[in-house]
Parts: C-alpha cells; structure tokens; sequence
C-alpha cells in the first residue's frame, strides 16, 4: 500500500504544485492506493451555490474494509488499538488487527441481529471504552450511519440530535468513570428517550456493573447478544457518496446542525492527512488525546490511523486524575511516539507543578501535536520546551468538523513551524483570505477571513435533513467560496495564523458553541427575561462564557440566582457549556431596530472598556455605562 507521505519540502512544494494545477489527478492517484469494490467514473462534480459536491463518483467501498480487512494479511498480528482505562490500577487491553476485526463483525452481527439495516441512523452515547471504537467500525461495516454524542451532554441536548437524526437505534453503558466521579450514563439516555419516538432498540454495554432500569422489548444488554454471533460479517457495499456519519456542531443559531460525511472522501483524506502531518512510521504509537464524541476522535483516533495500518491509543481516563502526570505516565508506558492533544490541557497542566512533567522520560515522543483551537506562544513553548523536550516538532493543526481533516499545518520534521502559526495549507487544499466585501487579498502582511475557493474529499456534504441550512452557513457569505467563520493572518512567509471565530460561536476548549443556544438555555430560567452571551480570553480554556441576564424582578440572592441558571445551562446542554461569569444587568446595548451590540458587551467581558466606539446609536445609551460598572 502506497502512502503517498511527503518527506521533503521540495516534495510539498510538488504535492501543493500538482494539486492546484490537477486537482482530479492528484487525489485519483491517492485514492487509488485503497481498496474499491468498484471504481468512480468520475472523480469530481462541484459547484458552491447549491452547494453539491461530490468526489469518486460511481465508486463502490466499504471503509472498514480499508480499516481493518486489508491489513489481515501483513499486520493480522500487529497492534491496532490500546486501551488505557481511566483508573492506572485497571488492566489496560491490546487488540491486533485481527481481533480488532473480530470484536467489530461481532459488534456488526449484534446490530444486525436487532433490526439495523443499511441507512439506518445509530446514535451512539457512550464512553471512552473499546465497545465504542467497536459500535463506530461496526455501524460503518453494515452500512448504517452513526452518530456519536459526546457522554458529557444533557438529556435535551441528546433528544434533539436523536430527533434530528431519526435514529433507530441507541448504543450506551451503564454508566461511566471520569477521573474521580462515575457518571449514570443510561439514566440519561433513558430521560433522554422520552421524547424520541424513533427509537426503537437501547443496546448497553456493561462497565460499571450498575443494576440500570431495562426496559422490557427496548433495552438490551450487549454481552448477552454477542454471546452467540459469529467473528465475521460480509461488508456492505457502499457508493462513495453514501454517508458515513453524522456529527452535531454548534452553529449561531441554536438548534445544533448535523454535520454529514461521505464513506469515499472522508476515508482518502482522513488517511492521507493522518500520514503526512504526523509523518506516521510503521512502528509508531499514536496517541490522539480526544474523545471520539467530537471530530477529531473520528478522525484522528479512530479512521486516519486504521486507514494507515497503525498502532492507536485510546484513553477513558482525565489529564488530571489520579494526578498531573497521567498523560506523561501513559505516554511512557507505552512508548508513545506520537501525542496529540488540545491547548486547553496543556494549559491546564501548565498550572501544576513541573516536577509533574519532570519526573517522566517522555523519550520515546518524536512529535507533538495542538488540535482544537489556536494555541497561544507560552502554552506553545511550554509543550515544546518540557514535553517535547525542544526535539519534537509541534504540529499545530487547523481544522473544523465541517473539513472532514485537518487543513492547515505543518508536516512534522518537512515543512517548518512557527509558534502560534498553524502555517501551511495540505497540499489539495486552497486557503485564501478574504475582505469583508469577499474581495481576495493576494497580499502578506495582512488579515481577514477565511475561506477555502476549492472543494477537497473530505468536506462536508449536508447538513442532515436541511441542505439549505448548509448553504447558508458555509457558501453564502462569500459566493463561491466555503466560508469558514474564522479570521486568520498571513505572515511576510504566507504562513496562517488563525485568530478565532469571527461569527457569534464561542471556542470552549475547542468545542464550538452558538450564543444562541447557550442564551435559549439561560431564557429557560423562568426569572429571566433576556440574556445575551459573548467569549471572553479565559487562562485555561481559551474562551470562557460571559452571560449578561435581564430578570423580571430583582433577585434577593444573586447566588442563588446564578446558580440556577448554571443548573439550567446543564440540564439543556451539559456541563461543558456552563457560563464563567454570569452578570445581572436592567438591560442590553441595542440598536433602535432591536439588535444587540455585541461587540460592546465582549469588550466589557475582556475588560476592556476605554475604547467602545460610537454608542449614540443605541436605543438607551445609558445602559452601557450601567453595564461597564458592574463588570465582572
């Protein structure tokens, strides 16, 4: 199997050289390395209005085939998934190829055995155990299409994307370990079916061995099904443009967006991206750091590295939990080579004590990567210089659930890398910046928005059920060009470096939230009338939440008040989007026409208030300076 990695820079300057000039022969030639049924008549149809995009067409595939069936015969024996539990006390399990294939057709089987058919959407909420990794490969080799929520949302947050998705099937445990805590996970899931009417089978996998409610013709437990199922199962022919998964992302409305992805696309530039920007050698251990509820998990812990034939680690556990040293301790006891993590764990463990990091070898790491949200300079000379030990490349990559892969970045030890730049663009892929009006600006030195002019195999489709919600997000800010919501600058060298979200998402610890759905939350508070949510910098998580309320009446308690609103903020999303700074306020900055000025209210949450420009403009003037006293 040819891997198509580039191992120069002369060799990227070719590869990006090739790409721009033909686009269709530079991805048929590395599509060709993989395993087709059949292959496409046609190897790109686009256009960026409707938008419709479709890669490898007419080409038949199964991606677990490519994961795990072609491997059998030189890497049968080969590790292909560690699995670190969250307590060290705990046996960690190792799968080779071959018994990764078996526990997936075992898992395949089960589904089939209890009605999943080709289409048929599975939500999968669960932790960070093996049977996870298995339901994703399984539901891909029958051709159902999964849908992963990450263990950590609420109920509501849950009904909605099962709701979304019409799913059939719900895949769960009993419950979960993170860190210190054990979290009821079927508990959820069953406050979360009350409001679902589309599923129609609950399968759970044991993990804590909690006595669970179970409900009779619904709920079944997993050991008891795979019991007698065979340790093969036929993949099911897919066309390249079937879809693969869905996977909800936060949008600046509130009802959260199925993001779809294709099974050929997806699969040739999970794997080509995996390969080159981590530069993956066959006897590497990779270790991708992230939950496989969000993207990065799918891609990088999961798909790009059985694509590649290679050794993945996957962790249940927290960085933080028994105690500082767990990422290190485990990157030492199994020799990682690879580590790949987000800026918001760097920075939390920057926090603790040297002696944490210290008092590991970490000498086996040859390349380090940031994934999540742009990494700032001192998180990136910490990881560099302590982790990294000032001979490990620091990858910093950029990407969204909507890329399918990562997009801009350096390729470990071939291009060059700067601190806080992601740099370059893949080869295949083509960044430009744009000005407000969507004008290309050709020029270095400069900054602006940034969009991508040409499509690449991986990118999303649809957004399930609501193609016109896709257009509008990503393809009609600027016509003809994908839209990324973000601002970047180009360096003097053409280097990216990515500022942040320019539309109302905030960026917590890499997960992306809309202020409209965190503000519905809060509005569910029956004191609260209106509220009006911005990011502000936070030390650890990147961007933290800053809520300003408006009550029906003054509260007694502040405290008291606050803290309801978190509850509520929990119970309709989960505990990762809880507001920092919650602020009472008589009222917000808005326009005659109704509209609120947010960029007022992110000034006062970044405590920066000098300078708020013109506020004539407002509706009630007065409000701003109300506001701006009683800053948090």
């Amino acid at each position: 199997m040819q891997s198509h990695q580039i191992k120069s820079f002369e060799e990227y300057q070719n590869a990006c050289q090739r790409s721009v000039s033909d686009p269709e022969g530079f991805w048929s030639d590395i599509a060709s390395t993989f395993t087709w049924r059949k292959k496409w008549n046609t190897t790109l149809e686009w256009n960026f209005e409707e938008p419709n995009v479709k890669w490898f067409k007419g080409g038949k595939l199964n991606i677990t085939e490519n994961c795990l069936d072609r491997h059998l015969k030189t890497r049968g024996n080969k590790l292909a998934l560690i699995w670190e539990p969250n307590d060290p006390k705990e046996r960690f399990v190792r799968y080779t190829y071959r018994e990764l294939y078996e526990k997936v057709c075992q898992f395949a089987n089960v589904l089939k055995k209890n009605g999943v058919q080709k289409g048929d959407r599975v939500c999968i909420y669960m932790p960070m155990i093996p049977e996870l990794a298995f339901a994703v490969l399984a539901c891909a080799r029958i051709g159902a299409v999964h849908s992963v929520i990450f263990a950590g949302f609420s109920a509501v947050s849950m009904s909605d994307r099962i709701n979304d998705a019409g799913a059939k099937m719900v895949l769960t445990s009993d419950g979960l370990n993170r860190g210190a805590k054990q979290i009821p996970v079927k508990r959820v899931v069953d406050e979360a079916l009350e409001s679902c009417p589309s599923v129609e089978k609950v399968i759970v996998v044991e993990r804590l061995g909690w006595a669970v409610n179970m409900v009779e013709g619904r709920d079944v437990w997993f050991h008891d099904e795979v019991k007698d199922v065979a340790k093969d199962c036929p993949a099911e022919e897919m066309d390249a443009e079937d879809m693969l998964f869905i996977l909800y992302t936060s949008g600046s409305t509130g009802k959260p967006k199925g993001v779809v992805h294709t099974c050929g696309g997806y699969m040739v530039y999970a794997q080509y991206s995996f390969m080159n920007v981590f530069q993956y050698q066959e006897s590497d251990v990779f270790w991708c750091t992230a939950d496989i509820g969000w993207v990065t998990g799918h891609t990088y812990l999961l798909y790009g590295p059985l694509l590649s034939g290679a050794t993945t680690l996957m962790f249940e556990g927290v960085p933080t939990y028994p105690d500082n040293g767990r990422f290190w301790q485990v990157c030492d006891k199994f020799g990682v080579n690879i580590f790949y993590t987000a800026p918001t764990a760097i920075r939390s463990l920057m926090g603790g004590d040297i002696d944490d990091v210290l008092s590991y070898s970490l000498d086996s790491l040859k390349v380090l990567g940031s994934v999540g949200e742009p990494i700032n300079e001192e998180a990136w000379h910490w990881y560099h210089t302590h982790v990294g030990k000032e001979r490990c490349p620091v990858v910093d990559t950029w990407w969204q659930t909507e890329t399918g892969g990562i997009m801009i970045s350096s390729l470990a030890n071939v291009t060059p890398t700067k601190p806080a730049h992601a740099a370059f663009p893949l080869p295949g892929i083509q960044p430009i910046l744009v000005d407000a009006e969507g004008n290309e600006i050709t020029d270095n030195e400069v900054e602006g928005y940034l969009c991508v002019k040409f499509p690449w195999p991986g990118m999303i489709r649809t957004t399930y059920g609501d193609h016109e919600r896709c257009r509008l997000s990503y393809f009609s800010t600027y016509k003809g060009l994908y839209f990324t919501g973000d601002g970047a600058k180009r360096d003097e060298n053409g280097w990216y470096r990515i500022i942040g979200r320019v539309d109302d998402v905030i960026n917590v610890s890499g997960h992306r939230f809309g202020t409209a759905e965190i503000e519905e939350a809060i509005n569910h508070n029956e004191h609260v009338v209106e509220s009006a949510v911005v990011g502000f910098p936070h030390d650890v998580k990147g961007q933290g939440i800053y809520a300003f309320v408006i009550c029906k009446d003054k509260p007694e308690r502040e405290d008291y008040l606050r803290a309801e609103i978190i509850e509520t903020v929990v119970e309709k999303i989960g505990k990762i989007a809880k507001p920092d700074k919650i602020q009472i306020v008589s009222g917000l900055p808005k326009t005659r026409s109704g509209k609120i000025m947010r960029r007022i209210l992110r000034k006062v949450a970044e405590g920066d208030t000098s300078n708020l420009g013109d506020t004539s403009t407002l509706l009630d003037p007065d409000v701003v300076d109300e506001i701006k006293a009683g800053a948090l």
